[in-house]
Formats: C-alpha cells, structure tokens, sequence
C-alpha cells in the first residue's frame, strides 16, 4: 500500500509515465473484471472500456487530490465511463443478455452455467444496482467507498443493494437454485 501512494504521487505530481504504468498493472485485472461483470461477460467490450478508463486517469492524475483512496477515484472514473457508453446508445453493454448455450468470454469463468446464469440475473437489474452488488459483492468495497465511486450517498447504495438482493433471490428462485 505504501509503494501504492508512492506510485500515485510520482504519477500525480510529476507525471510519471512509468509509475502510472505500474498502476494500470496493478488496476488493470480489477478494472476488467468489474466491466466484465457489467457487460454481462463480453471480454471485448470491457477491454475496451477498462483501456478508456486508464486513458482518463492517466489525463487527470495531475488532479488526483488523495481526498479519496486511488482505487476509489479510478473506480469511479470506470462507472463514469461505463455510464457514459450507455448515454451513447449502447444499450448491450448496458443490459447483458447472455445467449442460451454460449458461455461468458471472461478469463475467470470457472462453472459455464452458473456464471451464465449470473450474467442473466445481472441483466435483470439497474445499472446502478448491479454496479452496487458488483463493487460490494465482487470487488469488496465498502458501502462508503461504493457511495463515492456512484457519486450518492450511502442509503441509496444499501438500497441498490437491497433491491439487488431482492431481484437476484427471485430470478435465482424462479431458475430453481433455491429449491435443493
């Protein structure tokens, strides 16, 4: 964590290339999965997305403040941009909509169907409450830091993940996960 401010601040207040190369190393496998999880599996899109997102921070650094941790501030450029690609009309990344029979292009798909399934139970939230459940459940942030990166406050964000909670139990019931 301590070299990781190290790297911030060269990157920040000196516009080190090669330390902002050591965080997007650090970042970059976090960021992908997290839009890869968004899109609902589609590897292209996220690559995309996440290499979007690196080109964004690295023309902003020089305004990082620290007033939040850097994985927070990158995390919410990465919701800004995925936002930003949905506002653009392009509403697949926006609402995943796995087809029968064909598996997520993720490089972490451990058990095909499941993680189908998932992406499918994803397609049936907001994007503000998928975004919630992924940063909480997947990413392991804090409701805090989920609030900062959405850019809400911290009820709003127990209420995404609420109602995610509530949408995935029922599309889990329906598919019969529940009935073992």
């Amino acid at each position: 964590m301590k070299n990781e401010a190290l790297l911030v601040s060269r990157a920040a207040l000196f516009g080190d290339k090669e330390a902002f190369g050591r965080l997007v190393e650090i970042y970059q496998s976090p960021v992908r999965r997290f839009f890869c999880n968004l899109t609902g599996g589609d590897a292209e899109r996220s690559k995309d997305l996440a290499q979007e997102t690196f080109v964004k921070a690295w023309l902003s650094v020089g305004s990082f403040r620290a007033a939040a941790a850097f994985s927070t501030w990158l995390y919410r450029i990465a919701y800004n941009v995925f936002c930003d690609d949905c506002r653009a009309g392009r509403r697949e990344a926006c609402e995943p909509d796995a087809e029968p029979g064909t598996e997520p292009a993720c490089d972490n798909a451990t058990d095909g169907e499941l993680r189908i399934d998932l992406a499918r139970a994803l397609s049936a939230l907001s994007v503000a409450e998928r975004t919630a459940m992924l940063l909480f459940y997947m990413e392991d942030k804090p409701v805090e830091r989920i609030a900062a990166i959405m850019g809400c406050p911290a009820g709003t964000v127990k209420s995404h993940l609420h109602r995610g909670r509530e949408k995935l139990t029922v599309y889990f019931k329906k598919e019969g996960y529940g009935n073992g």
